[in-house]
Protein backbone atom coordinates (compact mmCIF):
# COMPACT_ATOMS: atom_id res chain seq x y z
CA UNK A 1 0.00 0.00 0.00
CA UNK A 2 3.01 2.81 0.92
CA UNK A 3 3.95 2.10 -2.93
CA UNK A 4 0.46 3.50 -4.25
CA UNK A 5 1.36 6.35 -1.68
CA UNK A 6 4.50 6.98 -3.22
CA UNK A 7 3.37 6.63 -6.71
CA UNK A 8 0.82 8.99 -6.41
CA UNK A 9 3.25 11.11 -4.84
CA UNK A 10 5.66 10.66 -7.36
CA UNK A 11 2.92 11.62 -9.83
CA UNK A 12 1.79 14.69 -8.68
CA UNK A 13 5.07 15.92 -8.83
CA UNK A 14 5.50 14.88 -12.45
CA UNK A 15 2.24 16.99 -13.45
CA UNK A 16 3.63 19.44 -11.07
CA UNK A 17 6.51 19.96 -12.49
CA UNK A 18 5.58 20.06 -15.99
CA UNK A 19 2.70 22.34 -15.25
CA UNK A 20 4.51 24.72 -13.15
CA UNK A 21 2.27 24.82 -10.36
CA UNK A 22 3.23 24.34 -6.81
CA UNK A 23 4.05 21.09 -5.05
CA UNK A 24 2.21 19.89 -2.13
CA UNK A 25 3.37 20.09 0.96
CA UNK A 26 4.33 16.88 1.69
CA UNK A 27 6.75 17.27 -1.45
CA UNK A 28 9.15 19.92 -0.05
CA UNK A 29 11.93 20.93 -2.53
CA UNK A 30 15.35 20.38 -0.82
CA UNK A 31 19.14 21.68 -1.50
CA UNK A 32 20.41 25.50 -1.30
CA UNK A 33 19.09 26.42 -4.82
CA UNK A 34 15.14 25.30 -3.57
CA UNK A 35 14.25 28.73 -3.88
CA UNK A 36 15.14 29.28 -7.53
CA UNK A 37 12.43 26.64 -8.72
CA UNK A 38 9.82 27.26 -6.21
CA UNK A 39 9.90 30.80 -7.39
CA UNK A 40 9.92 29.61 -11.03
CA UNK A 41 13.41 31.21 -11.55
CA UNK A 42 15.41 29.53 -14.03
CA UNK A 43 17.46 28.09 -15.63
CA UNK A 44 17.60 25.48 -13.38
CA UNK A 45 16.97 21.69 -12.89
CA UNK A 46 14.49 19.88 -10.63
CA UNK A 47 15.34 16.52 -9.74
CA UNK A 48 12.95 13.63 -8.57
CA UNK A 49 15.22 10.89 -6.38
CA UNK A 50 13.91 7.91 -6.40
CA UNK A 51 14.73 4.23 -5.57
CA UNK A 52 17.03 5.27 -2.32
CA UNK A 53 17.72 1.86 -0.41
CA UNK A 54 17.00 3.77 3.13
CA UNK A 55 16.91 7.42 4.18
CA UNK A 56 20.39 7.96 5.56
CA UNK A 57 23.15 9.94 5.04
CA UNK A 58 22.57 13.07 2.38
CA UNK A 59 21.84 13.22 -1.50
CA UNK A 60 23.98 15.25 -3.67
CA UNK A 61 23.22 16.31 -7.22
CA UNK A 62 26.34 17.78 -9.47
CA UNK A 63 26.00 19.24 -12.56
CA UNK A 64 29.00 18.95 -15.47
CA UNK A 65 30.36 20.35 -18.79
CA UNK A 66 28.33 17.94 -21.09
CA UNK A 67 31.37 15.82 -22.59
CA UNK A 68 32.83 12.94 -22.24
CA UNK A 69 36.17 14.89 -20.68
CA UNK A 70 34.77 16.71 -18.29
CA UNK A 71 32.27 14.62 -17.40
CA UNK A 72 32.88 13.24 -13.69
CA UNK A 73 36.15 15.13 -13.66
CA UNK A 74 37.29 16.81 -10.00
CA UNK A 75 35.16 19.39 -9.26
CA UNK A 76 38.55 21.84 -8.35
CA UNK A 77 40.05 20.47 -12.02
CA UNK A 78 36.96 21.95 -13.59
CA UNK A 79 36.69 25.10 -11.54
CA UNK A 80 39.91 26.20 -11.67
CA UNK A 81 40.23 26.01 -15.58
CA UNK A 82 36.45 28.18 -15.61
CA UNK A 83 34.39 25.28 -16.73
CA UNK A 84 30.74 24.43 -15.04
CA UNK A 85 30.64 22.58 -12.32
CA UNK A 86 27.77 22.91 -9.45
CA UNK A 87 26.81 21.16 -6.46
CA UNK A 88 23.73 21.07 -4.17
CA UNK A 89 23.43 18.55 -0.78
CA UNK A 90 20.57 17.94 1.60
CA UNK A 91 20.19 15.59 4.16
CA UNK A 92 17.72 12.63 3.28
CA UNK A 93 14.46 13.38 4.55
CA UNK A 94 13.18 10.58 6.63
CA UNK A 95 9.80 10.39 4.39
CA UNK A 96 8.33 11.79 1.78
CA UNK A 97 9.86 12.68 -1.81
CA UNK A 98 12.84 13.54 -2.38
CA UNK A 99 12.94 16.37 -4.49
CA UNK A 100 16.10 18.51 -5.58
CA UNK A 101 16.83 21.75 -7.30
CA UNK A 102 19.84 22.77 -9.08
CA UNK A 103 20.39 26.15 -10.34
CA UNK A 104 22.26 26.10 -14.00
CA UNK A 105 24.47 28.79 -15.28
CA UNK A 106 22.64 29.15 -18.70
CA UNK A 107 20.00 27.59 -21.08
CA UNK A 108 22.06 24.69 -22.26
CA UNK A 109 22.93 20.66 -22.47
CA UNK A 110 24.80 19.61 -19.39
CA UNK A 111 25.26 16.09 -17.78
CA UNK A 112 23.71 15.30 -13.76
CA UNK A 113 25.16 13.19 -11.31
CA UNK A 114 22.95 11.72 -7.94
CA UNK A 115 24.90 10.55 -5.21
CA UNK A 116 23.51 9.03 -1.79
CA UNK A 117 26.35 9.41 0.71
CA UNK A 118 24.79 7.01 3.14
CA UNK A 119 27.51 6.86 5.53
CA UNK A 120 27.84 11.26 5.97
CA UNK A 121 31.58 11.34 4.60
CA UNK A 122 32.37 13.36 1.52
CA UNK A 123 34.24 10.40 0.02
CA UNK A 124 31.78 7.71 -2.66
CA UNK A 125 32.05 4.49 -1.44
CA UNK A 126 30.95 2.52 -3.88
CA UNK A 127 29.93 -0.74 -1.62
CA UNK A 128 27.81 1.47 0.65
CA UNK A 129 27.04 4.58 -1.11
CA UNK A 130 24.46 4.92 -4.37
CA UNK A 131 24.62 6.96 -7.82
CA UNK A 132 21.33 7.41 -10.27
CA UNK A 133 21.90 9.14 -13.88
CA UNK A 134 19.40 11.06 -16.36
CA UNK A 135 19.28 8.42 -18.56
CA UNK A 136 18.23 5.67 -15.80
CA UNK A 137 19.71 3.02 -17.66
CA UNK A 138 21.51 0.28 -15.59
CA UNK A 139 25.10 1.74 -14.28
CA UNK A 140 26.48 -1.94 -14.21
CA UNK A 141 30.60 -2.11 -13.47
CA UNK A 142 32.06 0.55 -15.93
CA UNK A 143 31.89 3.95 -15.76
CA UNK A 144 29.08 6.03 -16.96
CA UNK A 145 29.14 7.62 -20.22
CA UNK A 146 28.09 11.44 -20.73
CA UNK A 147 25.31 10.11 -22.93
CA UNK A 148 23.62 8.89 -19.89
CA UNK A 149 23.50 11.75 -18.08
CA UNK A 150 23.05 14.22 -20.47
CA UNK A 151 19.66 17.07 -19.65
CA UNK A 152 18.88 19.67 -22.07
CA UNK A 153 17.43 22.73 -19.42
CA UNK A 154 15.88 25.79 -21.10
CA UNK A 155 15.60 29.07 -19.57
CA UNK A 156 13.16 28.27 -17.55
CA UNK A 157 12.96 24.83 -15.16
CA UNK A 158 13.70 21.51 -16.21
CA UNK A 159 12.26 18.24 -14.51
CA UNK A 160 14.05 14.80 -14.44
CA UNK A 161 13.78 11.40 -12.29
CA UNK A 162 16.61 9.84 -11.85
CA UNK A 163 16.39 6.43 -9.84
CA UNK A 164 19.72 5.58 -7.55
CA UNK A 165 21.67 2.48 -7.95
CA UNK A 166 23.50 0.44 -5.73
CA UNK A 167 26.44 -2.14 -5.87
CA UNK A 168 24.96 -5.57 -6.42
CA UNK A 169 27.69 -7.80 -6.28
CA UNK A 170 29.60 -8.70 -9.46
CA UNK A 171 26.88 -7.54 -12.08
CA UNK A 172 28.01 -4.33 -10.99
CA UNK A 173 25.44 -0.60 -10.37
CA UNK A 174 21.79 -1.71 -10.06
CA UNK A 175 18.22 -0.31 -9.05
CA UNK A 176 17.76 -1.84 -5.39
CA UNK A 177 13.95 -1.45 -4.40
CA UNK A 178 13.75 -0.98 -0.43
CA UNK A 179 11.00 -3.54 0.92
CA UNK A 180 7.79 -2.19 1.93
Amino acid sequence: MRMWGALALALVAAVAAVACVPLPAAAQMLGSDAEACLAGEGPAVRVAVEGLKDRSGEIKVELYPANDDDFLKDDRDLIKEGKVFRRVRAPTPAWGPVILCIRVPRPGRYALLVTHNRDGRNKFNMWQDGAGLIGNVKLGRSRPKVAMAEIDVPAGIASATVIVQYMRGLSGFGPVWPEK
